[in-house]
């Protein structure tokens, strides 16, 4: 009797498992209706998780989106602030230039002062190619975000709170600011005393 095989042994064994292994433990079976409810549970969490999944890379792309669109448009900051020192120098030295100068100069200074003038034009032109844009608010209601107040100017031609006087122009890069405008701030002029 021990001789024979029992038929269940090979049943239970996977085929082609070598000898002397044990079965595979078998998977408790559950009734159609809770295999369905477990598969269907099961299904709903990989898709909560895919979509998830999905929406984190979707954030992802556009967030590094962003970042790329900002270095490319605002990495140049660092150079060109400091470049408007040489910008302000060369408005400088052509402000110290009066109509009187000009007009008694010889035909070599005047190509000299030309030749200064397109330079400083070609700057700018530079400096805008690459989204610097040079802004003078003269007359404009004073704003912190973009000017700084030097001093304030007593004059009743402009209304109070007014930019009077522009000492040095600021400069945006797109939409940040690069360098506020140096200002005097228009205040109420004093009455004079009455006798």
């Amino acid at each position: 009797m021990t001789d024979k095989p029992a038929a269940n042994d090979d049943a239970a064994k996977p085929e082609g498992a070598p000898e002397g292994e044990a079965p595979v433990a078998a998977v408790p079976q559950l009734v159609p209706a809770e295999q369905v409810t477990a598969a269907l549970e099961a299904a709903a969490e990989f898709k909560d998780k895919h979509l998830r999944l999905l929406a984190e890379m979707e954030n992802l792309r556009r967030r590094t989106e962003k970042e790329v669109a900002d270095a490319r448009q605002y990495g140049v900051s660092r150079f060109a602030g400091d470049v408007l020192a040489v910008a302000d120098n060369m408005h400088r030295a052509l402000a110290t230039l009066d109509e009187e100068v000009r007009a008694g100069a010889d035909a070599k200074l005047i190509l000299l002062i030309e030749g200064v003038e397109l330079t400083e034009r070609e700057l700018h032109k530079t400096l805008e190619k690459h989204g610097v844009k040079k802004f003078t608010p003269q007359g404009e209601k004073f704003d912190p975000n973009l000017h700084q107040a030097m001093y304030e100017v007593p004059n009743s031609d402009v209304p109070a709170g007014y930019v009077a006087q522009v000492i040095q122009s600021g400069y945006m890069i797109g939409e940040r600011m690069l360098r506020p405008a140096l200002v005097g701030v228009s205040k109420p002029a004093a009455k004079a005393a009455s006798n």
